[in-house]
């Protein structure tokens, strides 16, 4: 069992949204490793930081992502940092990683920084800009199709993805 697409990008990137779109135009599930920790944890994300520290949630992380990566053969998006574990790159590899690419005007739009996002405390929008400079190196190497999400419809994006996924 494999995932038929594994969404990856910034917060903001639009990877939930995205993915339930074509979740549900592909006719499969659709699943999010942040959703899938919080459950294990029995709290939210930013809990879990804050309780736990960073360190434990992306232990947490790592094993939703192992686990989904087996256990889902539908659309699933991973937490935004979920990348940054060399073992996760290794287990995406061979994968139909997406890489959904955000600006930082966008993200910081669709993401709201007074929102419950424990990496972008204490001035957001630089943390944000930082967070996303260092992982797009990450996400573009992972990524065998990379799509652009800034002022475009969800709708589009997804029709961008299930095109490019065909070739």
């Amino acid at each position: 069992m494999s995932p038929r697409v594994v969404l990856v990008g910034a917060p903001g990137a639009g990877k939930s949204t995205v993915g339930r779109l074509l979740a549900d135009r592909l006719q499969v599930g659709f699943r999010d490793t942040d959703a899938d920790v919080e459950i294990t944890a029995g709290k939210p994300v930013s809990d879990i930081f804050v309780e736990d520290g960073e360190e434990h949630f992306r232990e947490l992380e790592a094993w939703a992502v192992r686990q989904a990566l087996t256990e889902h053969d539908g659309v699933l998006s991973l937490g935004g940092g979920a990348v940054l574990a060399e073992a996760t790159r290794e287990l995406l590899a061979g994968h139909p990683v997406v890489y959904l690419e955000v600006g930082l005007s966008q993200a910081v739009q669709r993401v709201g920084l007074a929102s419950a996002r424990p990496l972008l405390v204490l001035n957001p929008r630089s943390r944000l800009k930082k967070l996303m400079d260092a992982r797009r190196p990450i996400y573009e190497g992972l990524a065998v199709l990379t799509v652009a999400t800034d002022e475009r419809d969800p709708d589009e994006v997804a029709d961008e993805i299930l095109k490019g996924l065909e070739r």
